[in-house]
Order: C-alpha cells, then structure tokens, then sequence
C-alpha cells in the first residue's frame, strides 16, 4: 500500500474509549506474553495496531445488529461486549469461557455476534441474514469484517452480488493491512477494494485516518443509510503491527517499521499525555489481574447445546 495514516494531531477521546483502546491493546499483547510462555494452546491472531477500527464503530452499531468477525476479531468481540473475562476464559479453555472454552482464539458466538477462521465464510452468511433482517427487522443492518486477504475468494462476489441486486442493509467493513499472512497485497490482489465494490454499483468509502473521532462523522450519516438498505463497503487502510499469529512475523525491517510509526498507541500518547499516562497503566494492571484471575479458574467443561 502507498497510502499512510493521517499523522495529523489525534483528536483528544473521552475516557471510555480510551480505556476501550487500552484494554484491546493490553490484552493482545497479554495473550502474546501467555503464548510465549507456554502458558496457551493453539493459536492466536492479534489485532495490534487495529484497534481503533472496531471501537470507532462501536456507537455506529446497536443491539439489533448482526456483528460477523474473523480470525482476527479480538478487538471485535470486546468492542461489542466489553467481555475480557470471557474471552479470555474461551482462549484459556476456563471456567466462564464465552462458548465453553470449545471455540477458542477464532471461533465466537455470543447473540448477534458470530466469528470464524475460515476466510469468506461470514460474507455470504452476513447476506443471508441481511436479506432477513431487511424482511422482518427494517433498519437494522448485518456488519461483516473481512481483510484484504479475503478478497481472493468466490463467496465475496456472490455475497456482494446478492448484496446489490437485492439491495441489502449489508455493511462490509475491510481491514486492509497491506499483507495476507506474509504476502503483501500487491503481489496477490490486481486493482482495488474501490473498484471491484464498483463493478457491483456498491458504495465504497476510504478511511487513512487513524481518528477514532474523524471516522464516526465520516461514517455516521452513511451506516444511516446501509439501514435503509444501500450496502456499503468501508475500506480501512490500516497497519498489523504483530505477527499473523503468534509468532511467524516475516516481514522486512522496513514495513514493520512502517506499521510502527503509524500506531495509534504511541501518537496519543504524544498528542494528550496527562489522559494517556493516567488510564494506560490502570487498564495495564486491570489486564494482568484478569489474566491472573482466569488462570486460577479450573478448566471449562462443554456440556452439550
């Protein structure tokens, strides 16, 4: 990718989102310090970097929305639920775990909120729900969260297909982070998100800033409008700034660097230092205190549907 994120001035959050932020951020990197340790089985995609994609859409999405995320949905199902208990629980296979500790890092489902690691699964599912909820729960809208990465698969054209020809409150939301596990999206995607939403008369709206602020006036008045049944695809031009799981990063010096300078974490922490300083080391230790919690609980026990 060329583009890069606005390095304007951050604009200064209320402290709820910025504990939101906090908390996000804090726990990828706990699970990243447990993997480490030996501590948890499996695998594990952070959002490092992210973040801030899911908690500027938080107040843009309400209870009767349908929420589909990815392998890569942390930040996702916090922001929804505000659950690290739970979710933690779910990664560790602990008593509490959100589904019994039988679906782990990826697999989700909590009422309206649903992730999977299996690439393009959502979308077509998403459209499903949207062609029902369009039929029996106007103004309420399916959210489905791919990466670039995804639009390799068939299932993403027929579900935007459908998505335009029967004018579907479908909101698809592209977390496009400039790599698909280690390729980079030039070496495996010809044109653009833009133009390929376009060859189905699909609005596409880019977002390069990291505002959380910027973002919900921009997209505002246009999810008002998925509600009435105009699909939208928002393109994110973000940065990973972990590796694709939890350990395999290959990526040049150069491009992590990239996804450095441009992270949220250390640009609000120049722009509004006195807020930043003061709720960064209580969601640190909140975050510690939860993961000691949880690994003091006894194993989940999945006791059927």
């Amino acid at each position: 990718m060329t583009e890069t994120l606005d390095r304007l001035r951050l604009s200064r959050l209320d402290d709820d989102d910025l504990e939101l932020l906090l908390l996000v951020r804090h726990f990828e990197l706990k699970l990243l310090e447990l993997y480490g340790r030996g501590e948890l089985n499996g695998t594990t995609h952070t959002c490092l970097g992210q973040e801030y994609v899911p908690v500027a859409l938080r107040p843009l999405l309400g209870p009767d929305d349908h929420v589909f995320s990815n392998h890569r949905g942390h930040g996702h199902y916090l922001s929804a639920f505000r659950d690290p208990h739970g979710l933690l629980a779910e990664i560790m296979g602990r008593e509490g775990a959100v589904c019994g500790g039988v679906g782990g890092s990826q697999h989700i489902h909590r009422d309206r909120y649903l992730s999977t690691g299996v690439q393009g699964e959502s979308l077509p599912v998403a459209a499903g729900v949207a062609l029902h909820l369009k039929r029996s729960e106007p103004g309420a809208l399916a959210c489905v969260y791919i990466g670039d990465g995804t639009w390799g698969e068939g299932a993403v054209y027929e579900a935007l297909n459908l998505a335009a020809l029967w004018e579907l409150p479908l909101l698809l939301v592209v977390e496009n982070n400039g790599i698909a596990q280690s390729t980079p999206t030039a070496s495996h995607m010809a044109g653009t998100v833009g133009s390929r939403a376009a060859a189905f008369g699909i609005r596409h709206h880019l977002v390069v800033s990291g505002d959380v602020n910027e973002i919900r006036a921009s997209l505002g008045p246009l999810v008002a409008e998925v509600r009435g049944s105009r699909p939208l695809v928002v393109e994110f031009v973000t940065h990973r700034l972990g590796p694709h799981s939890k350990g395999d990063d290959i990526r040049p010096a150069g491009a992590v660097r990239a996804a450095r300078d441009n992270d949220w974490y250390d640009r609000y922490a120049h722009d509004h230092p006195d807020q930043f300083h003061r709720l960064d080391g209580l969601v640190r230790a909140e975050v510690q205190a939860i993961a000691d919690e949880v690994a003091a609980r006894p194993p989940a026990r999945w006791e059927g549907a």
